[in-house]
């Protein structure tokens, strides 16, 4: 690969990175709009509200920086960063297309899942560096969904793997057939649920419960470094919903996948996406106990059954 060439790779990525979450908090609020009846954002600067995002935009860049006195000033400035670096490097594994993808990693499922594992400790940072006992706290339950749910996805990464016999992402969609949709089924609802918690997206909110811990480990932030977390979760989004789309929905495939592949994952991702958002306007949020409850009690087992239920089909089909 040239020098040229990688450059090229790495400016499209950067460009597909920066466009893709502001598209996804657009539908949000779109989405959230017609569902909630709320007609602030579609009058937004005329046709269909087109002006929202960058009516937003304006407001966190007009917002005063402020950092508290008793923070730990390096760490509680390095938090945002670190919070959405993550998302990027992990981007750049995920194929859009046959032969769209900005770096070629044999294992990208497994990268995937660790590298996006990364984005917590930026909320570890920005709870600890604030100096506040509700960031704190805030930061602590992330650390509780972290642990709690990165199981589930992983053994449904691993069922996945297992029947493609290949951890590549482009290997996985090259294996993909439809009737992955029911064999696959249970591990995609578990993969999509615990993607839900480790996004901290409601009903698993808990995190930045503001009628318990006001905004949890993000109370203290203002202006350019809170948009920034609000960008990683969006980016969060993003990465999940086309994680999602390689596993479970086969990445690319479909109709002139040549020519229109690029399309068709985007297309899939953002179904994903809204999805994603339906459930945060459709369900309430819970509480801890019901949280690890969920993760232990069900995602887990159901999560190991779907392993062993992959290995029997492999055993038959070979």
């Amino acid at each position: 690969m040239s020098a040229l060439e990688v450059v090229v790779r790495a400016l499209v990525t950067l460009v597909g990175f920066l466009v893709l979450p502001l598209i996804v908090g657009q539908t949000e609020h779109k989405v959230m709009a017609h569902m909630q009846g709320r007609l602030g954002p579609m009058y937004a600067g005329g046709f269909h509200g087109w002006a929202q995002l960058v009516a937003d935009g304006v407001k966190f860049v007009q917002k005063e920086d402020v950092t508290p006195a008793a923070a730990d000033r390096w760490v509680f400035r390095l938090a945002p960063a670190v919070a959405l670096i993550p998302y990027l490097v992990a981007i750049c594994v995920i194929p859009l297309g046959p032969h769209v993808v900005g770096a070629q990693v044999d294992a990208g499922a497994l990268f995937v899942v660790a590298v996006a594992g990364v984005g917590i400790l930026g909320t570890l940072m920005a709870g600890w560096a604030s100096a506040n006992k509700y960031s704190l706290l805030g930061a602590m339950r992330s650390a509780a969904q972290l642990l709690s749910y990165e199981l589930p996805i992983v053994l449904s990464v691993a069922s996945v793997a297992l029947a493609a016999g290949t951890l590549s992402l482009g290997g996985i969609v090259g294996q993909w057939s439809p009737w992955w949709l029911l064999w696959q089924l249970p591990g995609a609802v578990c993969f999509l649920t615990a993607a839900l918690a480790e996004l901290q997206r409601p009903p698993f909110d808990m995190p930045v419960a503001d009628s318990e811990i006001v905004f949890g480990a993000y109370t203290e932030y203002t202006g350019l470094r809170f948009a920034f977390f609000l960008l990683a979760e969006y980016a969060g989004i993003v990465v999940m919903s086309l994680f999602f789309t390689v596993l479970f929905l086969g990445g690319w495939r479909g109709p002139f996948a040549d020519q229109l592949g690029v399309v068709w994952t985007l297309l899939k991702g953002l179904l994903v996406a809204v999805v994603i958002i339906w459930f945060r306007v459709a369900w309430p949020r819970m509480r801890e106990d019901q949280l690890q409850r969920l993760a232990w009690v069900w995602l887990v087992p159901i999560a190991l059954f779907q392993v062993a239920l992959t290995g029997v089909g492999v055993v038959v089909r070979r």
